[in-house]
């Protein structure tokens, strides 16, 4: 059985919810429809006209990518254009696109995780805070012969998390009384009956961003027709999301040692570096897309070296009169999240028994040729 789209997205959205991108960043649906099986879905960094020939030939419902098809409001679709011929070609064929940006640069697992884990950085924290989860409580009555599925259901939806502690909660045994009225199928006791329940209050922590997700966890490993739970906000914040991320190397290496890291894990053939090659580093900063405004973020962080893209003439200047190096080996770089983001999609359709077909697209959208 395929999943439906709404059922990828709800999947896209565990690693990267929609709360998490920056004001008006152009995220979401931005071609197609949801309300239909997606047999395939094609994981892109951009959806260019090469891209969406794969997607054609691949047979594709569905295109992830990260940087928008559509950046802004649209005064007319010429399609004797190019931004017209591919919308076009999209809508013949089908294809929704759905775009996920600074969401998933933000995100636990997403971009800049991915490229720090490449490059060996341990420790992260992020550059520059975009968004804190708030917290709330969930409180539910479970019958004690539950209470263990309720509660691995619910941390395996997200809750339970205080700090770098997990499976965090409270119970507390005591008794519970109903009466099932006609027409009800009680799990316990008989519709007319005052009945009472040997039952456990259970009581665990739920960031604001999985909410939703983790009740329906728990509702659903729940044996009981009605379930009697509260939810309570707390005046706590959970975990900061952010920008970029800074953390340190394995071991100390030169910036030349670096440099050619940099360039075997981003499978780049040539970047562009500040600073002395010769000069020690242990501690870098990584930022997919372009990083000029974030230098000093990196040098607040204390880290050695930024590595991030588009880094322009007078950022390079800056940088070396503080001396920060730099190694810019290109925005193209974020193509890392192809694999990653076709691993996780792929990964949860498979647990759930989907048969929809997850690929990473084979195409290099980097549009600089190095003579």
């Amino acid at each position: 059985m395929y999943a439906k789209g709404q059922a990828v997205i709800q999947l896209m959205e565990e690693l990267a919810p929609k709360s998490y991108a920056v004001e008006n960043d152009k995220i979401g649906l931005q071609i197609g429809t949801l309300q239909k099986e997606i047999r395939k879905v094609l994981v892109a960094l951009d959806v260019t006209e090469e891209v969406v020939d794969e997607a054609i030939r691949e047979q594709a419902d569905l295109i992830i990518a990260h940087h928008a098809v559509i950046f802004r409001p649209l005064p007319h679709i010429q399609t004797d254009t190019p931004a017209g011929r591919l919308y076009e070609r999209l809508i013949k064929h089908d294809i929704a696109v759905y775009i996920a940006h600074t969401n998933l640069d933000v995100a636990d697992g997403g971009i800049n995780d991915m490229m720090a884990e490449a490059i060996g950085l341990t420790g992260t924290q992020p550059l520059d805070e975009v968004h804190t989860d708030k917290l709330k409580k969930l409180v539910v009555f479970v019958p004690t012969t539950h209470a263990d599925e309720v509660r691995q259901a619910m941390f395996d939806a997200g809750a339970g998390g205080i700090g770098r502690y997990s499976h965090c909660s409270f119970n507390i045994e005591g008794v519970g009384t109903f009466k099932p009225e006609d027409g009800t199928n009680p799990f316990i006791g008989q519709p007319g009956k005052l009945e009472t329940a040997q039952e456990i209050r259970v009581e665990t922590i739920v960031p604001q961003s999985v909410e939703r997700r983790v009740v329906q966890a728990m509702l659903k490993a729940h044996p009981y027709e009605e379930v009697a739970y509260d939810l309570y906000s707390l005046d706590l914040k959970a975990r900061t999301f952010g920008l970029g991320r800074a953390g340190k190397l394995p071991q100390p290496v030169t910036l030349q040692e670096l440099c050619e890291r940099v360039k075997q894990v981003f499978d780049v053939p040539m970047l562009r570096v500040v600073g002395d090659l010769s000069r020690t580093v242990r501690k870098a900063a990584v930022l997919g897309g372009s990083g000029s405004r974030y230098v000093k973020h990196a040098q607040f962080a204390g880290a050695d070296v930024l590595i991030t893209g588009d880094i322009d003439y007078h950022t390079a200047h800056d940088a070396l009169a503080a001396g920060i190096a730099l190694i810019d080996p290109g925005h193209n770089v974020e193509k890392i999240m192809k694999r990653g983001v076709a691993d996780h999609l792929r990964r949860k359709l498979e647990e759930r028994k989907w048969a929809t077909a997850v690929i990473a697209s084979q195409i290099d959208t980097e549009p600089f040729r190095f003579v």
